[in-house]
């Protein structure tokens, strides 16, 4: 039995009937789908690299502790892996209808928390899986490893050797789960008293950790007093979804940072902001003077934990200066605010803060998720995930496009998640059905952002040629 983590147990705790704490993408592939039972066979050849698959929540007696993973007895894959069909005639508006009526559902708890969809009926010779797994499960950067996993790195790969028959291990018992909570108390002091051996062989160092914990712990409250402000994506949502997409070229985003400086993921919150600033001028609301904060989740993923579930992230709040009109002083503000967080404790105190998590009974686990998600610290989720540059296959069928999705947090009615893959680079935006009836116009206001940069890149690269040939 493995049992969550703080971080993995929070986005349980945070989950409502209308704000649902899944993510995952819509995959779109060349040529005709596979047989669904062939897509079946394939994915049950594969189940043994992803256990945790197979596997189901088991709470703690009297929710005394996180919750455990263990095998599911009654594991079906074929409740798991669905099949579905569009409308006529099959274009991008009945894919996004379909996918935003599958994020509108909430995973089953009682069962392992995953779906994948295959979806037929796209026209121009396409198909689409539709994947959904829950936050607690996998994080953007172990949701990427997974695909490599399912998915083919050739065309015609080399059969994969059959797996032996899985068995599921024996369903703990109440008692069972009390022995391991009172096992893991038991070992707890023992952690702890490493720790402060290990402190006083190495002073110096533990006094360096300490001043630097509380220093990052100190500037993470300073974003408490300094609250995000209250705008029309800030607002009660409901369980039903919109969703829309923005594909554009990972090349040009290259072209635009090495013109104009900065990192993929400056260019990425500029071009948000540039979207937002239109979006929310279109709806009567005054920018002057407004800066927005995403949440941007960082990966704390070292390289040795690239095959493993669950979540290693933390996040900082990122700007989004919709107050600044010019594209070239908005990337500015940008870039200099992203230095400034990347240098200050800002990240490591959400760490430390998600360390002091894991001592805690899932009833204050639930609050300080409450608090993490708090609309005091925030507007809207935007999370850059790098994907394999490189072509990846299912069943001889190749990957073209990769559109993510993120979740909503109560009281936040968009997340936008961006996810590169083979050359592109991809916006998947999520909203809630009510609150944002015009996505299409945000989804428009990003392509604008893009084509705004772009042209500012050309611009100086233009006049720098010239510069440099008088």
């Amino acid at each position: 039995m493995d049992r969550l983590t703080a971080i993995d147990a929070s986005f349980l705790g945070q989950e409502t009937a209308s704000s649902h704490m899944h993510i995952g993408a819509i995959l779109i592939f060349e040529g005709p789908a596979p047989a669904y039972e062939d897509l079946l066979d394939h994915i049950s050849g594969r189940l043994n690299l992803v256990p945790r698959y197979r596997q189901k929540l088991a709470d703690s007696p009297l929710q005394s502790a996180r919750p455990f993973w263990v095998d599911d007895p009654d594991f079906n894959l074929a409740y798991h892996v669905r099949h579905s069909a569009l409308p006529a005639p099959g274009g991008s508006l009945q894919l996004r209808r379909t996918a935003a009526r599958i994020f509108s559902q909430q995973l089953d708890r009682s069962k392992p928390l995953w779906e994948l969809w295959l979806v037929q009926g796209l026209r121009d010779d396409r198909f689409a899986l539709i994947s959904k797994t829950h936050h607690a499960v996998v994080d953007g950067i172990s949701g990427v490893d997974i695909a490599t996993v399912l998915f083919d790195f050739e065309r015609q790969p080399e059969p994969t050797p059959a797996a032996a028959p899985w068995k599921p291990s024996p369903q703990p018992s109440a008692a069972d789960l009390v022995a391991r909570n009172l096992g893991a108390i038991a070992t707890e002091p023992l952690r702890l008293g490493r720790r402060l051996i290990a402190a006083i062989e190495r002073p110096a160092e533990a006094l360096r950790g300490f001043e630097e914990g509380a220093q990052a712990l100190s500037e993470v409250a300073a974003e408490f007093a300094n609250p995000a402000p209250e705008i029309p994506l800030n607002v009660p949502i409901g369980p039903h979804r919109r969703f829309d997409w923005v594909a554009a070229d990972l090349g040009e985003f290259k072209r635009i940072k090495n013109a104009l400086g900065g990192t993929v993921n400056d260019i990425v919150l500029t071009v948000v902001a540039g979207a937002l600033r239109g979006w929310l001028r279109g709806r009567g609301v005054r920018t002057a003077g407004l800066e927005l904060r995403a949440l941007v989740p960082v990966s704390t993923r070292s390289a040795g934990e690239h095959d493993e579930l669950g979540n290693r992230i933390t996040a900082v709040r990122g700007p989004l200066p919709v107050y600044v009109d010019d594209a070239l002083a908005r990337l500015s503000v940008v870039r200099e605010a992203m230095n400034g967080i990347k240098a200050s404790k800002k990240a490591l105190g959400a760490e430390v803060i998600a360390r002091f998590n894991d001592f805690a009974p899932p009833t204050l686990l639930a609050q300080a998720s409450r608090i993490n998600f708090s609309t005091r610290l925030f507007n809207l989720i935007v999370t850059n995930v790098p994907g394999p540059q490189m072509p990846l296959y299912v069943l001889g069928r190749e990957l073209k496009l990769t559109l993510p999705v993120a979740f909503l947090p109560p009281n936040h009615a968009l997340s936008i998640a961006v996810v590169s893959y083979n050359g592109t680079i991809n916006f998947g935006l999520l909203a809630d059905y009510d609150a944002l009836d015009d996505l299409d116009r945000l989804a428009a206001g990003i392509r604008d952002s893009i084509a705004e940069l772009a042209e500012a890149a050309s611009a100086t690269r233009a006049a720098s040629s010239l510069n440099n040939h008088p």
